[in-house]
């Protein structure tokens, strides 16, 4: 975001008085839909109303979705969301190992800073990455910076990410309300991109997803203008991913559309294939349990082994244990024990694992539930040593918050960057001389 932005205030797209911006056949955007057996997507960004150029970029390689939003100003920021893209597409694993996902933005930072020491973009130049790998009912996410990842279940939007930016440490704190982070004169800061630091690090999980449940990536030019709840409403009423993404689009245009703006949407559709494995399960239940009836000892043995096959993760008090059985009860009676308790904090995690732990994480193996747990460590450890270096470098600089300014604020347009030119489908961004931009993602 740029200087004027941190003096202006930002009405909600629903004011009194405000007249819904169309967003089609508007110049310089990009839009793209498709679908399979599995999910069905829509995308579209754009440069807004205030911007010139668009350093926005996303991909669209399925199962593989990001958005990446520049900083750096004209002829960089883009490049830099560019690179970003095409290396996550390359790097990307073909399954939801969300420490491979992780690894691909990692390098993709490393590309960044290598593309500005070689004269491809400018020095300075940086972006942020929201990426996620969906195929079944698992779905890896890696993260860094202010785009976002939200989940829509059951009617219900949770933000999935953590912005790494010094606004929402304020929030974290309980020293400013989202509201107020929206209209803060320091949501330029970001603590966390790519093209700045050679060990930078993702956040990166994965969250199970059912049949029904809605999945949006969006730049800043959305979230940091469009309250949660708007966002909600809107992907709610929609019907299909490429309205929810026109309308997003739209509220933000609306509200002012003070930054380049892109959404992606993805619905999660399997078929009815979580549907139907889960009534096969009850399924199985019902029949075993008839059977223990009639055959008490035969079947209950084999009851016994079928359940004991189970495994998942689920609270256990304020921490995650492991368990195995079944996550239910039948006739009052739990099918399920606690095998390993864990010190992992529930609240330590991103809230919407905590919303999947509430209704257990199915696993195949008890060695797949402890790598899941020792990846919930080392991403806990992770952020808690980025903690403290923060806090050690801000005492030595004297400086109580550790925040750092974004590229962009540097960049010789004075901007604070965001968006470039969308990648399409392959993964490669659009032909065409990107137009400035004078406020990138943060």
């Amino acid at each position: 975001m740029n200087d004027d932005q941190n003096t202006k205030s930002v009405e909600p797209a629903e004011a009194p008085g405000r007249v819904a911006v169309p967003v089609e056949n508007r110049i310089g955007d990009d839009v793209a839909s498709g679908r399979n057996h599995f999910i069905s997507w829509g995308c579209r960004s754009d440069v807004g109303l205030v911007r010139t150029h668009n350093e926005d970029s996303f991909l669209v390689r399925t199962p593989l979705f990001v958005v990446s939003d520049g900083m750096g100003g004209h002829a960089a920021g883009e490049v830099a969301s560019s690179i970003a893209v095409e290396t996550i597409g390359t790097r990307a694993p073909a399954e939801p190992d969300d420490i491979l996902l992780g690894a691909a933005v990692e390098e993709a930072n490393r590309a960044v800073i290598k593309g500005a020491a070689e004269g491809r973009g400018k020095p300075g130049m940086g972006c942020t990455a929201s990426a996620v790998l969906i195929k079944g009912d698992r779905m890896a996410i890696a993260h860094v910076g202010d785009s976002r990842v939200y989940l829509l279940h059951e009617g219900r939007l949770v933000r999935v990410t953590h912005d790494h930016s010094f606004v929402e440490e304020l929030v974290d704190a309980g020293q400013i309300t989202e509201d107020e982070a929206r209209v803060h004169p320091s949501r330029s800061v970001i603590t966390r991109a790519l093209g700045s630091d050679p060990d930078m690090y993702s956040d990166h999980f994965t969250l199970d997803v059912r049949n029904g449940d809605r999945v949006i990536l969006c730049s800043d030019g959305l979230s940091s203008i469009v309250a949660d709840h708007e966002i909600e409403l809107l992907a709610v009423s929609s019907a299909s991913p490429q309205a929810a993404a026109d309308k997003l689009v739209s509220a933000a245009l609306t509200a002012g559309g003070a930054d380049n703006v892109t959404v992606l949407v993805i619905d999660i559709l399997n078929d009815g294939i979580a549907e139907a494995a889960r009534r096969r399960l009850m399924q199985r239940i019902g029949i075993f349990a008839a059977g223990v009836a009639v055959a008490l000892l035969a079947v209950s043995a084999l009851f016994i082994a079928f359940v004991k096959s189970e495994w998942y993760l689920a609270p256990n008090g304020e921490t995650v244990g492991i368990y195995q059985g079944i996550h239910a009860d039948v006739a009052g009676l739990p099918l399920y024990e606690l095998i390993e308790p864990t010190t992992i904090l529930i609240k330590d995690l991103p809230d919407a694992v905590q919303v999947q732990l509430e209704r257990g994480i199915q696993v195949s193996s008890e060695e797949e539930a402890r790598a899941i747990v020792e990846s919930y460590r080392d991403q806990i450890d992770a952020e808690k040593t980025r903690a403290a270096e923060k806090a050690e470098e801000a005492k030595s600089d004297g400086d109580p918050t550790g925040a750092t300014v974004t590229p962009s604020d540097e960049a010789p347009e004075g901007e604070a960057a965001a968006g470039a030119n969308a990648a399409q489908n392959a993964g490669q961004t659009p032909d065409g001389t990107p137009a400035e931009d004078d406020g990138g993602g943060e």
